[in-house]
């Protein structure tokens, strides 16, 4: 059963993307150990990448790390909004997250939440100056 709740996608698709990481993981540690026994062969670096079959290690890096980026991101957006929807403040986030205020309220605007919209008080303009 698919769920309506963004953050709990948000974290399976997470889960699914640290899956194909794992076996990415497992990839670049074979080729090195095979790079590490071709060179102690006495093969070059060249003939070593011209006989390795499938991606490169620089390859599947880069790969995993777009991953973690893009999944990452889109996870740390929805929890945020998760956690603000249920009342939780913007400064107590940014605790949590290790990050600023302002970046919360970034990460809730690109999550489509807008903070001064969604039926929670405003800040009055006199505590908004010092808040910053």
């Amino acid at each position: 059963m698919a769920s309506a709740d963004p953050f709990e996608k948000a974290l399976r698709d997470l889960d699914g993307a640290l899956d194909v990481n794992a076996r990415r993981l497992e990839q670049i540690k074979r080729r090195g150990a095979e790079s590490l026994r071709r060179r102690s062969a006495g093969r070059s670096y060249a003939e070593i990448v011209e006989e390795s079959k499938g991606p490169l290690s620089v390859q599947l890096i880069t790969e995993a790390k777009q991953a973690l980026d893009e999944f990452g991101a889109r996870d740390r957006r929805e929890e945020a909004l998760a956690l603000y929807s249920e009342g939780m403040t913007m400064e107590a986030i940014a605790e949590k997250f290790g990050v600023t205020r302002q970046r919360v309220s970034a990460l809730l605007r690109e999550a489509g939440g807008d903070p001064s919209r969604d039926g929670r008080p405003a800040r009055s303009p006199m505590r908004g100056a010092t808040d910053r």
